[in-house]
């Protein structure tokens, strides 16, 4: 059996999968190149990026695409830079712009202006009722196994069925999405696609370095925790010695503050700790990761990781319902 097919606006991608927008710089242009080539949906993040290198990324991913597949942007609402980012994603023209971490009505008016889809990041069916109503495109459903930051404690097959009932716009399953039987089951709730992110950080076209993706390869069931982030929400993370400080220790010295978020807590810089991270130290800073981390074992190239879910999801298709 072939995937259904998912259909966003102009976009038609060759397989349902929308690859995640991870920052600190681990979704730059190289992934999302990497999945629009192999018939996917490329996503690159703008967190923790300027905007002059959020450009140089969408125009370097436009090369290594040839023009060709589906590239867009994820800004993240509870950014500072959110306005100037989503303009300048705009004026270069994505495919789609991506946002989650609150909603903001402006932004679904200057896509239509643009003339290009927005999409939602939600957690329920009310949200994701209230995106459609604003303009959404579609909306992303993320699941409380999601890495990152956490919108809700509930599983992401729980919420997938009431959100899809809720709209009329295509839904994307999001959070612990491994393999092609969780796609299988994802199709069979009502989605209309999904988005994966860890299983692409272990990729060799990811943007993070070789100690992060190692972190990712070498991760135990028991090595992923929940670590309050000075964005006011629960983010699931990879066991560290960063990790340890932040939940044993009421003061923390903060080296170094970004001011990049509308409302924080100040307790530590969360953006900080992710480009430690993606410089090379992946002990002394935040490595986020979804709940599923442990099923991975071996970092391979996004097109054979495409194609292995492709298999899976036939196999899986083939089953007999029950």
């Amino acid at each position: 059996m072939d995937f259904p097919q998912l259909k966003i606006g102009h976009m038609v991608p060759a397989v349902p999968i929308m690859q995640g927008g991870m920052g600190v710089g681990i979704s730059l242009s190289s992934l999302a190149s990497a999945v629009a080539n192999a018939g996917g949906i490329g996503i690159i993040s703008g967190t923790g990026i300027t905007v002059e290198d959020l450009r140089i990324h969408i125009r370097k991913a436009r090369e290594l695409t040839k023009g060709k597949g589906y590239i867009g942007v994820n800004v993240l609402f509870a950014m500072n830079d959110f306005a100037e980012k989503m303009k300048a994603a705009l004026e270069e023209k994505v495919d789609f712009i991506i946002s989650g971490a609150g909603i903001s009505r402006d932004m679904y008016s200057w896509g239509k202006q643009a003339g290009i889809p927005v999409i939602s990041i939600v957690s329920s069916a009310k949200l994701a009722r209230i995106s459609e109503r604003l303009g959404a495109a579609a909306v992303v459903v993320e699941g409380f196994e999601a890495g990152g930051h956490l919108g809700t404690d509930r599983p992401l097959f729980d919420i997938l069925p009431e959100v899809a009932a809720s709209v009329s716009i295509p839904v994307i399953a999001a959070g612990g999405i491994m393999t092609g039987d969780d796609l299988a089951k994802a199709f069979s709730l009502g989605a209309s696609g999904v988005q994966m992110g860890t299983r692409f950080v272990a990729s060799e076209e990811c943007d993070a370095p070789q100690s992060f993706k190692d972190k990712y390869v070498s991760a135990t069931e028991k090595d992923t925790l929940l670590v309050k982030t000075t964005v006011g929400l629960h983010g699931r993370a990879i066991a560290n010695n960063f990790t340890k400080l932040i939940t044993t220790s009421d003061k923390l010295k903060i080296n170094k503050c970004r001011d990049c978020l509308k409302n924080c807590s100040y307790r530590f810089c969360t953006l900080d700790s992710l480009l430690t991270s993606v410089a090379g130290d992946a002990e002394n800073g935040l490595v986020f990761a979804g709940a599923r981390v442990s099923e991975i074992k071996e970092i391979l190239p996004v097109h054979k990781i495409i194609e292995n879910i492709k298999m899976e999801f036939k196999a899986a298709a083939a089953q007999p319902l029950i």
